[in-house]
């Protein structure tokens, strides 16, 4: 079934140019979250390539209840919409209830629903409700074929304007798969389909209190993905990773950005 194209700001997820969504795990500070955002706006209009740019204001699902979560969804929803506003590029952050589906649909341009929460009926029709674009991030415990359930609630809700982000499958204990796979069945029953390379060589819970992972898997299994076929990639990127407040061990050196980006291009026109 044709993929019909998703506009959001200046991206468009479903077109002819691969479309991507980057950005630090968390908003640490107001002012590294700026500084990032500065760095990868001047890095993806070097390559030549749309992006979305992505933080959260809370991570509510860590491992520990001493890791670091936040800074809260009103005062992160009006730092990124202000970045958004001067850099003229579009934002997404994620949702974890109904009130903040509200209050991100303010100003937010793309609401993302986190994976473990993909199902939760409630926040799919408050994010539906607000008009605004939607990632859905396809739960780990969930089949490639059973995100049409999704898809029906959101449609049912009045919102058409969703995609989709494959981020692995469990496999075992404190393990994922990517199952590239996935990525042609979900845009073979027309759904537009993003590849989340850095969640999806996550080692949950691996570290004991702490999600590990393997990030320099990421722009590999990004390779295969644009490859394969999808509409485009999910990664984050963080100055120093190691230092990193949430998910250091899967997000990708700040640096690296641009070689990957010009290799992910590449790859994208050869198969387009």
């Amino acid at each position: 079934m044709k993929v019909k194209s998703l506009k959001i700001g200046n991206v468009i997820i479903g077109g002819k140019r691969p479309a991507f969504i980057l950005g630090p795990c968390v908003i640490e500070s107001e002012k590294f979250v700026w500084r990032i955002a500065k760095k990868i706006a001047e890095i993806c209009s070097a390559a030549d390539v749309d992006f979305i740019f992505k933080a959260s204001y809370d991570k509510a699902n860590r491992s520990s209840v001493r890791s670091f979560r936040g800074i809260g969804v009103r005062e992160g929803c009006e730092i990124l919409s202000a970045i958004g506003r001067d850099l003229k590029i579009a934002v997404t952050t994620d949702v974890h209830s109904s009130k903040e589906a509200g209050t991100a649909g303010e100003s937010i341009d793309m609401l993302q629903i986190p994976a473990f929460l993909c199902r939760q009926t409630d926040l799919l029709r408050a994010a539906a409700e607000t008009g605004r674009a939607i990632n859905v991030k396809k739960g780990q415990f969930l089949a490639p074929w059973d995100v049409r359930n999704i898809a029906e609630k959101l449609i049912v809700f009045g919102n058409s304007k969703f995609c989709f982000t494959e981020r692995g499958t469990t496999f075992g204990y404190n393990n994922l798969v990517a199952d590239m796979r996935s990525l042609f069945w979900m845009r073979e029953a027309g759904y537009r389909v993003i590849f989340d390379a850095t969640h999806s060589v996550q080692r949950p819970g691996g570290a004991g209190d702490s999600t590990s992972g393997d990030a320099v898997l990421a722009p590999a299994l990004a390779r295969a993905a644009m490859a394969t076929g999808c509409d485009g990639i999910f990664m984050e990127v963080h100055e120093n990773p190691a230092r990193a407040l949430s998910d250091g061990p899967t997000q990708i050196p700040l640096k690296d950005l641009p070689k990957h980006l010009r290799m992910l291009k590449a790859i994208h026109a050869a198969v387009s």
